[in-house]
């Protein structure tokens, strides 16, 4: 785990966050700057910076990321939403640890 990394602190609770789910794989919370109602961030545990870093054998994970987001919508009775990786700087991504953005109202 990087020392520095915002989500390896917040997966390992030395940054207090309510998580709104957690398994064996991943943790989800709420974005600090939501952009609807729902605005939740779905991280592995693993540290993976990026997806473009991700791995054939990392697929399993990535899977389970996308089925716990459809879980998580289910729980809130979201019809619609949306799932969004942004991936390296000039994709938007900020905090470089993979995180899945579940976002709907």
């Amino acid at each position: 785990m990087p020392t520095d990394c915002l989500f390896c602190k917040i997966i390992s609770q030395e940054i207090p966050s309510p998580l709104i789910h957690q398994d064996e794989k991943c943790v989800a919370f709420a974005d600090i700057h939501p952009k609807d109602s729902t605005h939740l961030l779905i991280v592995p545990r693993e540290h993976i910076a990026t997806v473009a870093d991700a791995t054939e054998q990392q697929e399993p994970l990535l899977g389970h990321l996308l089925v716990t987001a459809k879980k998580l919508a289910q729980q809130k009775n979201l019809k619609g939403y949306k799932l969004q990786f942004n991936v390296g700087k000039e994709g938007g991504q900020e905090v470089f640890h993979i995180h899945l953005h579940l976002i709907g109202h």
